[in-house]
Protein backbone atom coordinates (compact mmCIF):
# COMPACT_ATOMS: atom_id res chain seq x y z
CA UNK A 1 0.00 0.00 0.00
CA UNK A 2 1.49 3.03 -0.87
CA UNK A 3 1.91 6.09 1.56
CA UNK A 4 -0.51 9.03 2.14
CA UNK A 5 1.95 11.18 0.38
CA UNK A 6 2.30 8.82 -2.63
CA UNK A 7 -1.48 9.09 -3.71
CA UNK A 8 -1.78 10.66 -7.54
CA UNK A 9 -2.48 14.26 -8.25
CA UNK A 10 -5.26 13.20 -9.79
CA UNK A 11 -6.79 10.76 -7.35
CA UNK A 12 -10.78 11.24 -7.87
CA UNK A 13 -12.26 12.70 -4.77
CA UNK A 14 -14.34 10.16 -2.94
CA UNK A 15 -16.09 10.91 0.30
CA UNK A 16 -15.30 7.77 1.94
CA UNK A 17 -11.67 8.62 1.19
CA UNK A 18 -11.55 11.73 3.48
CA UNK A 19 -10.81 12.01 6.99
CA UNK A 20 -12.95 13.64 10.34
CA UNK A 21 -14.43 16.55 9.59
CA UNK A 22 -13.00 16.90 5.85
CA UNK A 23 -15.52 13.81 5.51
CA UNK A 24 -18.30 15.24 7.52
CA UNK A 25 -17.94 18.20 5.51
CA UNK A 26 -17.87 16.33 2.21
CA UNK A 27 -21.44 14.45 3.46
CA UNK A 28 -22.80 17.76 3.73
CA UNK A 29 -22.59 19.06 0.10
CA UNK A 30 -25.27 18.71 -1.93
CA UNK A 31 -25.32 16.40 -4.98
CA UNK A 32 -27.32 17.44 -7.14
CA UNK A 33 -28.25 21.41 -9.01
CA UNK A 34 -31.77 21.13 -7.33
CA UNK A 35 -30.48 20.21 -3.44
CA UNK A 36 -27.67 23.50 -4.27
CA UNK A 37 -29.29 26.48 -1.86
CA UNK A 38 -28.50 30.00 -3.01
CA UNK A 39 -26.16 31.47 -6.32
CA UNK A 40 -29.08 31.42 -7.86
CA UNK A 41 -28.04 33.08 -10.67
CA UNK A 42 -25.22 31.25 -11.52
CA UNK A 43 -27.34 27.80 -9.98
CA UNK A 44 -29.51 28.72 -13.56
CA UNK A 45 -26.95 29.63 -16.23
CA UNK A 46 -24.92 26.55 -15.42
CA UNK A 47 -28.40 24.35 -15.53
CA UNK A 48 -28.99 25.83 -19.00
CA UNK A 49 -25.07 25.01 -19.98
CA UNK A 50 -25.40 21.40 -18.82
CA UNK A 51 -28.49 20.93 -20.22
CA UNK A 52 -27.69 21.68 -23.54
CA UNK A 53 -24.49 19.43 -23.73
CA UNK A 54 -26.77 16.86 -22.50
CA UNK A 55 -29.06 17.59 -25.36
CA UNK A 56 -25.85 17.32 -27.76
CA UNK A 57 -24.57 14.57 -26.15
CA UNK A 58 -21.38 16.07 -25.48
CA UNK A 59 -18.76 17.13 -22.83
CA UNK A 60 -20.32 20.49 -21.15
CA UNK A 61 -17.96 23.58 -22.01
CA UNK A 62 -15.00 24.57 -19.46
CA UNK A 63 -16.01 26.34 -16.35
CA UNK A 64 -14.67 29.06 -14.20
CA UNK A 65 -15.91 29.47 -10.61
CA UNK A 66 -14.48 32.47 -8.77
CA UNK A 67 -15.32 33.71 -4.92
CA UNK A 68 -14.41 33.86 -1.80
CA UNK A 69 -13.11 30.16 -0.19
CA UNK A 70 -16.68 28.84 1.11
CA UNK A 71 -18.72 29.45 -1.13
CA UNK A 72 -19.66 26.00 -3.00
CA UNK A 73 -16.99 26.51 -6.08
CA UNK A 74 -16.02 22.45 -5.06
CA UNK A 75 -19.46 21.62 -4.31
CA UNK A 76 -20.48 22.90 -7.76
CA UNK A 77 -17.71 21.41 -9.68
CA UNK A 78 -18.74 17.83 -8.44
CA UNK A 79 -22.46 18.74 -9.02
CA UNK A 80 -21.53 19.39 -12.73
CA UNK A 81 -19.82 15.38 -13.13
CA UNK A 82 -22.55 14.05 -11.55
CA UNK A 83 -25.51 16.43 -13.84
CA UNK A 84 -23.53 14.90 -17.00
CA UNK A 85 -23.10 11.46 -15.37
CA UNK A 86 -19.59 11.89 -15.86
CA UNK A 87 -16.15 10.85 -13.57
CA UNK A 88 -14.93 13.58 -11.11
CA UNK A 89 -11.29 14.02 -10.39
CA UNK A 90 -10.26 16.73 -8.58
CA UNK A 91 -6.18 18.12 -8.48
CA UNK A 92 -5.32 21.89 -7.75
CA UNK A 93 -2.96 24.19 -9.11
CA UNK A 94 0.05 23.64 -6.51
CA UNK A 95 0.06 19.99 -7.46
CA UNK A 96 0.81 20.24 -10.82
CA UNK A 97 5.00 21.02 -11.07
CA UNK A 98 5.61 20.07 -14.00
CA UNK A 99 4.16 20.13 -17.56
CA UNK A 100 4.76 15.89 -17.45
CA UNK A 101 2.54 15.72 -14.34
CA UNK A 102 -0.60 17.73 -16.49
CA UNK A 103 0.16 15.28 -19.58
CA UNK A 104 0.09 12.24 -17.17
CA UNK A 105 -3.61 13.38 -15.49
CA UNK A 106 -4.74 14.65 -18.76
CA UNK A 107 -3.98 10.84 -20.44
CA UNK A 108 -5.80 9.19 -17.77
CA UNK A 109 -9.08 10.69 -18.43
CA UNK A 110 -12.00 8.42 -20.19
CA UNK A 111 -14.38 10.87 -22.62
CA UNK A 112 -17.12 13.29 -20.91
CA UNK A 113 -14.81 13.47 -17.33
CA UNK A 114 -14.77 16.42 -15.46
CA UNK A 115 -11.76 17.53 -14.61
CA UNK A 116 -11.32 19.70 -11.24
CA UNK A 117 -8.45 22.28 -10.73
CA UNK A 118 -8.77 23.74 -7.85
CA UNK A 119 -6.75 27.52 -7.19
CA UNK A 120 -6.27 27.52 -11.44
CA UNK A 121 -4.54 30.54 -10.86
CA UNK A 122 -1.57 29.20 -9.09
CA UNK A 123 -0.68 26.87 -11.99
CA UNK A 124 3.18 27.34 -13.22
CA UNK A 125 3.09 29.12 -16.33
CA UNK A 126 5.05 26.00 -18.25
CA UNK A 127 1.87 24.08 -17.30
CA UNK A 128 -0.47 26.73 -18.44
CA UNK A 129 1.19 26.17 -21.90
CA UNK A 130 0.86 22.71 -21.96
CA UNK A 131 -2.92 23.10 -21.30
CA UNK A 132 -4.15 25.57 -23.82
CA UNK A 133 -3.85 23.48 -26.85
CA UNK A 134 -5.85 20.50 -24.48
CA UNK A 135 -8.95 22.75 -23.37
CA UNK A 136 -9.19 24.06 -26.95
CA UNK A 137 -8.25 21.49 -29.10
CA UNK A 138 -8.38 18.73 -27.01
CA UNK A 139 -4.50 17.43 -28.14
CA UNK A 140 -1.50 17.10 -26.04
CA UNK A 141 1.46 18.06 -27.49
CA UNK A 142 4.52 16.13 -26.03
CA UNK A 143 8.37 16.67 -26.53
CA UNK A 144 10.30 12.82 -27.16
CA UNK A 145 13.89 13.32 -26.38
CA UNK A 146 16.50 16.39 -26.14
CA UNK A 147 18.55 18.05 -27.97
CA UNK A 148 18.75 18.53 -31.95
CA UNK A 149 17.01 14.89 -32.28
CA UNK A 150 14.20 16.37 -29.91
CA UNK A 151 10.49 16.14 -31.76
CA UNK A 152 7.48 16.80 -30.70
CA UNK A 153 4.00 14.41 -30.98
CA UNK A 154 0.64 14.91 -31.01
CA UNK A 155 -1.50 13.19 -28.77
CA UNK A 156 -5.49 13.02 -29.32
CA UNK A 157 -7.53 13.65 -25.76
CA UNK A 158 -10.81 12.47 -25.20
CA UNK A 159 -13.42 15.03 -24.76
CA UNK A 160 -13.47 16.36 -21.30
CA UNK A 161 -15.04 19.51 -19.13
CA UNK A 162 -12.30 21.27 -17.07
CA UNK A 163 -13.71 22.94 -13.67
CA UNK A 164 -11.25 25.85 -12.37
CA UNK A 165 -11.92 27.46 -8.96
CA UNK A 166 -9.99 30.58 -7.84
CA UNK A 167 -10.27 33.00 -5.24
CA UNK A 168 -8.16 35.43 -7.20
CA UNK A 169 -9.44 35.95 -10.93
CA UNK A 170 -7.28 38.57 -11.15
CA UNK A 171 -4.22 36.26 -11.15
CA UNK A 172 -4.94 34.10 -13.89
CA UNK A 173 -3.67 34.68 -16.90
CA UNK A 174 -5.69 36.12 -20.24
CA UNK A 175 -5.05 33.70 -22.44
CA UNK A 176 -5.89 31.13 -19.75
CA UNK A 177 -9.53 32.42 -18.90
CA UNK A 178 -10.08 32.46 -22.17
CA UNK A 179 -10.36 29.21 -22.66
CA UNK A 180 -13.32 28.87 -20.08
CA UNK A 181 -16.66 28.85 -22.29
CA UNK A 182 -18.79 29.58 -18.71
CA UNK A 183 -17.35 31.68 -15.93
CA UNK A 184 -19.04 32.65 -12.67
CA UNK A 185 -18.93 34.96 -9.70
CA UNK A 186 -19.77 33.40 -6.38
CA UNK A 187 -21.19 35.70 -4.39
CA UNK A 188 -21.72 36.03 -0.19
CA UNK A 189 -25.02 34.07 1.04
CA UNK A 190 -28.37 35.69 2.01
CA UNK A 191 -29.35 35.06 5.86
CA UNK A 192 -32.54 33.20 4.79
CA UNK A 193 -30.37 30.96 2.45
CA UNK A 194 -27.65 30.02 5.37
CA UNK A 195 -30.38 29.11 6.80
CA UNK A 196 -32.01 26.72 4.60
CA UNK A 197 -28.52 25.13 4.50
CA UNK A 198 -28.22 24.90 8.58
CA UNK A 199 -31.57 23.44 8.46
CA UNK A 200 -31.05 20.80 6.17
CA UNK A 201 -27.12 20.03 7.33
CA UNK A 202 -28.65 20.19 10.99
CA UNK A 203 -31.26 16.98 9.60
CA UNK A 204 -28.22 15.26 7.65
CA UNK A 205 -26.52 15.35 11.01
CA UNK A 206 -29.12 14.25 12.78
CA UNK A 207 -28.97 17.44 14.96
CA UNK A 208 -32.12 18.91 17.01
CA UNK A 209 -32.67 22.30 16.41
CA UNK A 210 -35.00 25.35 16.07
CA UNK A 211 -35.48 27.68 13.65
CA UNK A 212 -34.53 30.39 16.01
CA UNK A 213 -31.10 28.69 17.05
CA UNK A 214 -30.15 27.84 13.20
CA UNK A 215 -31.03 32.07 12.68
CA UNK A 216 -28.69 32.70 15.73
CA UNK A 217 -25.98 30.57 13.93
CA UNK A 218 -26.45 32.19 10.58
CA UNK A 219 -26.39 35.31 11.63
CA UNK A 220 -22.92 34.94 12.90
CA UNK A 221 -21.54 32.88 9.71
CA UNK A 222 -19.91 35.93 7.58
CA UNK A 223 -22.37 34.81 4.56
CA UNK A 224 -20.55 31.43 3.69
CA UNK A 225 -21.74 27.67 4.02
CA UNK A 226 -18.80 26.38 4.87
CA UNK A 227 -18.54 28.57 8.20
CA UNK A 228 -22.49 28.12 8.98
CA UNK A 229 -21.84 24.18 8.88
CA UNK A 230 -18.78 24.25 10.65
CA UNK A 231 -19.81 26.63 13.45
CA UNK A 232 -23.30 24.05 13.78
CA UNK A 233 -20.76 21.17 14.67
CA UNK A 234 -19.49 23.48 17.00
CA UNK A 235 -22.96 24.34 18.52
CA UNK A 236 -23.71 20.92 18.36
CA UNK A 237 -20.99 20.14 20.36
CA UNK A 238 -21.98 22.67 23.00
CA UNK A 239 -25.31 20.98 23.41
CA UNK A 240 -24.09 17.51 23.66
CA UNK A 241 -21.80 18.01 26.68
CA UNK A 242 -23.56 20.96 28.33
CA UNK A 243 -27.15 20.34 27.47
CA UNK A 244 -29.53 17.53 26.17
CA UNK A 245 -28.55 17.75 22.78
CA UNK A 246 -31.35 20.33 21.81
CA UNK A 247 -30.40 23.77 19.84
CA UNK A 248 -32.52 26.88 20.87
CA UNK A 249 -31.09 30.63 20.25
CA UNK A 250 -29.66 30.55 24.16
CA UNK A 251 -27.69 27.33 23.43
CA UNK A 252 -26.65 28.98 20.22
CA UNK A 253 -25.31 31.63 21.76
CA UNK A 254 -23.52 30.37 24.79
CA UNK A 255 -21.61 28.21 22.36
CA UNK A 256 -20.39 30.43 20.10
CA UNK A 257 -19.32 33.00 22.85
CA UNK A 258 -17.52 30.23 23.97
CA UNK A 259 -15.66 29.85 20.61
CA UNK A 260 -15.05 33.85 20.30
CA UNK A 261 -17.35 34.53 17.34
CA UNK A 262 -19.38 37.56 18.36
CA UNK A 263 -22.95 39.11 16.81
CA UNK A 264 -21.28 39.87 13.61
CA UNK A 265 -19.41 36.32 12.74
CA UNK A 266 -15.91 38.04 14.26
CA UNK A 267 -13.85 35.67 15.73
CA UNK A 268 -10.63 36.30 17.78
CA UNK A 269 -8.62 37.44 15.06
CA UNK A 270 -10.52 40.00 13.46
CA UNK A 271 -11.17 41.59 16.66
CA UNK A 272 -7.42 41.75 17.53
CA UNK A 273 -6.85 43.02 14.78
CA UNK A 274 -9.62 46.02 15.05
CA UNK A 275 -8.61 46.61 18.54
CA UNK A 276 -5.11 46.87 17.40
CA UNK A 277 -6.11 49.33 15.21
CA UNK A 278 -8.13 51.95 17.23
CA UNK A 279 -6.71 50.99 20.84
CA UNK A 280 -2.74 51.01 19.68
CA UNK A 281 -2.87 52.93 16.82
CA UNK A 282 -5.59 55.42 17.34
CA UNK A 283 -7.59 54.40 14.30
CA UNK A 284 -4.77 54.47 11.53
CA UNK A 285 -3.81 54.89 9.22
CA UNK A 286 -1.15 51.89 10.10
CA UNK A 287 0.82 50.13 7.45
CA UNK A 288 -0.37 46.44 7.07
CA UNK A 289 3.07 44.65 8.02
CA UNK A 290 2.97 47.06 11.35
CA UNK A 291 -0.68 45.90 11.82
CA UNK A 292 0.39 42.08 11.12
CA UNK A 293 3.70 42.53 13.66
CA UNK A 294 1.61 43.79 16.61
CA UNK A 295 -1.01 41.03 16.49
CA UNK A 296 1.86 38.94 15.84
CA UNK A 297 0.22 37.52 12.53
CA UNK A 298 1.90 37.05 9.10
CA UNK A 299 0.95 39.86 6.98
CA UNK A 300 -0.72 37.09 4.03
CA UNK A 301 -3.04 35.92 6.71
CA UNK A 302 -4.21 39.64 7.93
CA UNK A 303 -4.80 40.19 4.44
CA UNK A 304 -6.78 37.33 2.84
CA UNK A 305 -8.38 35.98 5.66
CA UNK A 306 -9.31 39.28 8.16
CA UNK A 307 -9.40 42.02 6.09
CA UNK A 308 -11.77 40.77 3.36
CA UNK A 309 -14.79 40.64 6.26
CA UNK A 310 -14.20 43.17 8.13
CA UNK A 311 -14.27 45.70 4.69
CA UNK A 312 -17.30 43.95 4.22
CA UNK A 313 -18.64 44.62 7.08
CA UNK A 314 -17.49 48.86 6.75
CA UNK A 315 -15.23 48.43 10.05
CA UNK A 316 -12.12 48.86 8.36
CA UNK A 317 -10.72 50.82 5.15
CA UNK A 318 -7.50 50.85 2.50
CA UNK A 319 -6.31 54.03 2.02
CA UNK A 320 -3.39 55.34 0.22
CA UNK A 321 -1.48 55.74 3.79
CA UNK A 322 -2.32 52.37 5.13
CA UNK A 323 -5.25 50.54 6.71
CA UNK A 324 -8.01 53.16 8.84
CA UNK A 325 -11.16 52.30 11.61
CA UNK A 326 -14.41 53.33 10.52
CA UNK A 327 -16.97 54.88 13.06
CA UNK A 328 -18.75 51.41 12.81
CA UNK A 329 -15.70 49.66 14.38
CA UNK A 330 -15.41 51.88 17.41
CA UNK A 331 -19.12 51.11 17.58
CA UNK A 332 -18.81 47.48 17.46
CA UNK A 333 -15.64 47.74 19.97
CA UNK A 334 -17.55 49.67 22.51
CA UNK A 335 -15.13 52.56 22.54
CA UNK A 336 -15.85 56.51 22.25
CA UNK A 337 -15.46 57.81 18.74
CA UNK A 338 -13.05 59.98 18.54
CA UNK A 339 -13.96 64.17 17.27
CA UNK A 340 -15.54 64.66 14.04
CA UNK A 341 -13.07 64.16 10.87
CA UNK A 342 -10.72 61.96 12.65
CA UNK A 343 -12.10 58.87 11.92
CA UNK A 344 -12.92 57.47 8.35
CA UNK A 345 -17.10 57.17 8.21
CA UNK A 346 -18.25 53.41 6.80
CA UNK A 347 -18.97 52.76 3.54
CA UNK A 348 -22.11 51.10 2.31
CA UNK A 349 -21.96 47.36 3.67
CA UNK A 350 -20.13 45.17 0.80
CA UNK A 351 -17.95 48.18 -1.28
CA UNK A 352 -14.74 47.11 -1.17
CA UNK A 353 -12.13 50.16 -1.95
CA UNK A 354 -10.21 49.14 -5.80
CA UNK A 355 -7.14 51.15 -4.99
CA UNK A 356 -3.82 49.37 -3.73
CA UNK A 357 -2.04 50.39 -0.54
CA UNK A 358 0.19 52.91 -0.17
CA UNK A 359 3.58 52.80 2.00
CA UNK A 360 3.58 50.08 4.65
CA UNK A 361 4.24 53.06 7.55
CA UNK A 362 2.12 55.61 7.61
Amino acid sequence: MSAPDEQPADEVLEVAALPGEDQVEASLRPARLAEFVGQDRVRRQLELVLAGARRRGQAADHVLLSGAPGLGKTTLAAIVAAEVGASFRATSGPAIERPGDLAAILTGLEPGDVLFVDEVHRLARTVEEVLYPAMEDFQLDIVVGKGPGARSIRLDLPRFTLVGATTRTGLISSPLRDRFGFSAQLEHYAPDELLAILLRSARLLDVTIDRAGATEIAGRSRGTPRIANRLLRRVRDFADVEGDGTIDPAVARAALEVFDVDELGLDRLDRRVLEALVDRFGGGPVGLTTLATTVAEEPETIEDAVEPFLLRCGLLQRTPRGRTATVGAYAHLGRPVPAAGSVVAPRTPGAVPLFEDGPDEA
